[in-house]
């Protein structure tokens, strides 16, 4: 069972997947889910059930290194979401691209 302040975390983690998407530059939760090997039934679980035990902590991370979320934000709930303007999708399929050369 997680913590109340786990939880919190979870909620902002789910926030960040949901606006990401709504910006395109996901095109939803299994793009997320692919790329990193993660499996699509353990992320709909933690979405039911924020209490669940199955976060794992290299989840923020992705969101923060590749995705531009900021670890301020996703960890202690201050400052904006972005630590600036969002990667467009063409932005990122070329780094994604990059990192694979």
């Amino acid at each position: 069972m997680q913590r109340e302040e786990s939880q919190a975390i979870i909620k902002r983690f789910f926030e960040a997947i949901y606006e990401l998407k709504r910006k395109k530059v996901i095109r939803g939760k299994q793009t997320f889910t692919k790329r990193y090997s993660i499996n699509n039934r353990n992320l709909w679980v933690l979405e039911q059930n924020h209490a669940s035990d199955i976060m794992q902590i290299a989840w923020l991370g992705y969101l923060v290194s590749d995705y531009g979320i900021s670890a301020e934000w996703l960890i202690l709930g201050v400052e904006n979401m972005f630590k600036e303007e969002p990667p467009s999708r063409k932005k990122f399929v070329r780094s994604k691209n990059k990192k694979n050369v």
